[in-house]
């Protein structure tokens, strides 16, 4: 068959916001390669009343059929025809609540509920607003039009070009034409918006529902700010006249990168001052940043095929921490990069159930708790890995050369690849194919042989493996003389064994220096580890965090011992820093989850008289002027501590939650940790305060904050009454939160397996995404101890119904990671 390419859409649309449903009319003109008899489009749950194409100045009737299981439309030309073609196809459609596709959003205006409606088409879901050749390699030029009630505004990629008064009471707005963009960045949306911009050019806007707008001014001055940076740092102008930030309820993603007007769940864009909690500002300048960093890479270079969407999403990853470093370097953004990104990689990419950067496959990539941590997670990290080695001035130079070589066009990871060998004269390829084409990572097994360093290479995973697979990976290692002097020596290492010198005088070394490569350590000599301890406070946060952090993957592996573990953090005593505590921090919570007594005592202890110090030293309360991650790092230690069964952070969250119950006031840094402890403890009348708080507070923040602390109650009637909560009061684009707060309350385990079953029908209805993430939560958790009839479960579940099975299947392997782990360490 003949290759048929899009080279523009005029698409029209009169959406019914009553009704809820929607007329369209879409011109596409097209080119064929060659002789073609029908044309095959992209189509689902659109009914096609007309298709016609274009000969001798006048549309012909068509033929069509629809494929609703293939998602296809046939259209049946009256000739053979080639070269430029041109079709018409009417159709109607409606406008659903699956947060896919053409869709509704509510919101509410002193107790009247009102309606937007608005586009979500990542990956393939463009196709259920208007047929469509639906595919990121198929790019074309769109002219937008809307037909909609006189005192809504319409909004879409590109500036409006005519707004007209229609007889009818309902006016016409048209846009401009946009660049050459694929389907999945198409945008629009209708509704009551407000909105404020800026004074420069490209203009930048925040929309958002009536009286929200003014909360935007953070996200908006941060856009300006990454727009810069990344005009610089690319090279390439931002190319249309305006950037829209677009906030809305009902979301089922973090946020939407459509080319000129990024859509944001509502707590990612809008600031509530004494609500938003310095986490949730940098929440909203790193998705910001995230989502512009798209309209470079993603939109104006697009990958090919969707094996290669890595190339967008790990670069957004990566380069929007860099632009919140720039601009807010007391921030440490690179270090919450380690925790929220690199540490999330390495857990999900340690199970057997894994798989390649760069996705096998490609007509069709799910974005789920499966998919994203390899996508985003582990290549961000792998990109911070390359330009280590690189340098930075190549790494720039080779993107630069990237984008200006396809611009407005598609590449996959050879381009990148090969732009970064010219600017670097380095094998680039060689490097990275063997980090991107292949699943997992490695782990170097080093052992001191006399004047040199013995490093080999194997697969980890959690559970046994008889990989053979190797990686072509630059090594650094830190070198320790008995002056307290070091020094830092590199290599890349391609095979099973490497040997390094190490020099005279070498008393210690850390491989992995300033942990910049994506690989574990296992120090075979446990003095060699022991003389890292020793040497702690001379290292980088970064160092202490990985030192750590692969000896308790070792603990989960069934490598190392619980007890190996403890007694190192012994060397942790002093420490203050957010990165290695609050790794610290999610690695004995998860230890104290899984394992019995005695060992589950033992960590509480180790928890409570590690944390109580770090409490005394920053004080329960935050300080002007203390630093952006001491803040971060008080919220999350007060709730842990007082979990362990501190009576310090204990009473002093039971007595702000009380004042707070009163209409007392609550910093905003700690106000999460406090509504977590008032939960836990029960204070009277705290559900019905939460209830009260969440329906009428307009911060979705707040909201979220709420949902997380209504997951903390320890009683069996409270945690009763919030899962039927959840299910009959909570939006459904939220009530993933709560499930996973009790996945991590222990007292609320044991009721999550029952609860799921019981309510298989209801969770199935929620956005795929979510209900993945319900099962990503209860599975690994509330699975110990059941392990056999879970799996029957869910392994009969899979061969009935084409649900999920990717995130079923890790959520058992972690089961199975953690029923091992007791079994090893009990």
């Amino acid at each position: 068959m003949h290759e048929i390419r899009p080279i523009s859409y005029k698409l029209s649309l009169e959406p019914d916001l009553d009704e809820f449903r929607f007329s369209g009319t879409v011109e596409i003109s097209m080119h064929a390669d060659g002789p073609a008899e029908k044309i095959i489009l992209d189509a689902l749950d659109l009914s096609v009343v007309y298709c016609g194409v274009f000969i001798d100045r006048r549309f012909v009737d068509c033929r069509f059929s629809p494929e609703p299981e293939a998602e296809k439309l046939n259209v049946y030309l009256p000739e053979e025809m080639s070269g430029e073609i041109r079709i018409k196809i009417e159709y109607t459609g409606e406008i659903n609540d699956k947060m896919a596709g053409f869709y509704r959003s509510s919101f509410n205006v002193d107790g009247t509920t009102r309606n937007i409606a608005l586009t979500q088409f990542e990956e393939s879901d463009a196709r259920r607003a208007f047929p469509c050749l639906d595919h990121p390699d198929k790019k074309a030029v769109f002219e937008i039009e809307m037909i909609i009630a006189e005192g809504l505004t319409a909004l879409s990629n590109a500036p409006v070009m005519l707004e007209e008064q229609l007889d009818n009471g309902k006016k016409r707005v048209r846009f401009e034409p946009t660049p050459r963009m694929s389907t999945y960045l198409v945008f629009f949306s209708l509704g009551e918006f407000e909105i404020i911009e800026d004074d420069e050019d490209p203009r930048i806007r925040v929309a958002a529902m009536p009286g929200m707008a003014c909360r935007g001014r953070l996200g908006l001055d941060f856009g300006r700010k990454s727009l810069a940076f990344c005009e610089q740092l690319f090279g390439i102008p931002y190319p249309l006249a305006k950037l829209d930030l677009i906030a809305v309820q009902d979301f089922a993603f973090g946020a939407m990168e459509n080319w000129g007007a990024i859509t944001f769940r509502e707590n990612l864009l809008l600031h509530f001052p004494g609500i938003t909690s310095r986490a949730g500002e940098e929440n909203i300048c790193n998705v910001v940043a995230h989502e512009i960093v798209h309209q470079w890479f993603g939109n104006l270079v697009t990958p090919s095929d969707w094996k290669y969407l890595w190339l967008n999403e790990s670069f957004a990853t990566y380069i929007a921490h860099v632009i919140v470093d720039h601009y807010c370097p007391e921030w440490d953004v690179m270090d919450h990069f380690v925790l929220d990104q690199t540490a999330l990689a390495f857990e999900r990419d340690s199970l057997h159930e894994t798989f390649s950067i760069e996705i096998p496959g490609g007509e069709h990539i799910v974005i789920n708790a499966s998919t994203a941590p390899i996508i985003y997670n582990k290549g961000g990290s792998v990109l911070e890995q390359i330009e280590d080695y690189l340098g930075r001035d190549d790494f720039k130079k080779g993107i630069k050369q990237f984008l200006s070589e396809h611009g407005y066009g598609c590449a996959d990871s050879r381009h990148l690849w090969g732009a970064f060998e010219t600017a670097s004269q380095r094998p680039v390829t060689r490097i990275m194919k063997s980090w991107i084409e292949q699943p997992g990572y490695p782990i170097m097994d080093v052992e001191r042989k006399g004047d040199r360093l013995e490093i080999r290479q194997r697969r980890f995973t959690f559970l046994p493996n008889q990989s053979a697979q190797l990686w072509i990976a630059p090594i650094s290692v830190r070198l320790y003389d008995e002056r307290g002097g070091s020094k830092t020596v590199t290599s890349l290492i391609e095979a099973e064994t490497t040997e390094i010198e190490l020099g005279d005088g070498t008393v210690a070394y850390k491989v992995n220096a300033d942990q910049k490569g994506f690989y574990r350590v296992r120090y075979r000599d446990r003095t060699d580890l022991e003389r890292l301890g020793e040497r702690l406070k001379h290292m980088s946060p970064r160092d202490r965090w990985g030192l750590q952090n692969d000896l308790y993957a070792l603990v989960k592996g069934a490598e190392a011992g619980i007890d190996d573990y403890l007694s190192f953090l012994l060397y942790y005593d002093d420490e203050e820093s957010f990165l290695p505590l609050m790794s610290i921090s999610d690695n004995l919570h998860h230890a104290w989850l899984v394992l019995k007594e005695p060992e589950k005592r033992k960590i509480s202890s180790t928890a409570k008289s590690l944390f109580e110090r770090v409490l005394r030293k920053i004080g329960l309360e935050p300080i002007a002027g203390e630093r952006h991650a001491t803040s971060i790092l008080r919220d999350h230690i007060l709730w842990r501590t007082a979990v362990y069964g501190s009576k310090t952070a204990e009473d002093f969250g039971v007595e702000r939650f009380e004042s707070l119950m009163g209409g007392g006031l609550v910093h905003q840094d700690i106000l999460r940790a406090v509504m977590q402890i008032g939960a836990l403890h029960g204070c009277a009348g705290a559900f019905e305060w939460f209830d009260r708080r969440f329906q009428s507070t307009q911060s979705e923040h707040e909201r979220m904050t709420i949902l997380a602390a209504i997951g903390c109650f320890k009683d069996d009637f409270s945690i009763q009454t919030v899962l039927d909560y959840v299910l009959d009061k909570v939006p459904s684009r939220n009530r993933f939160i709560t499930v996973g707060a009790m996945a991590g309350n222990p007292y609320a385990i044991g009721f999550l397996w029952h609860w799921y079953v019981a309510n298989l029908e209801a969770l199935e209805q929620l956005h795929p995404l979510h209900y993945e993430r319900v099962i990503a939560s209860i599975v690994p958790v509330a699975g110990l101890g059941k392990e056999k009839s879970v799996t029957e479960f869910l392994d009969h579940y899979m061969m009935q119904k084409d649900k999920a099975r990717d995130v079923i299947r890790l959520s058992l392997e972690r089961l199975r990671v953690n029923s091992r782990m007791r079994a090893h360490h009990c």
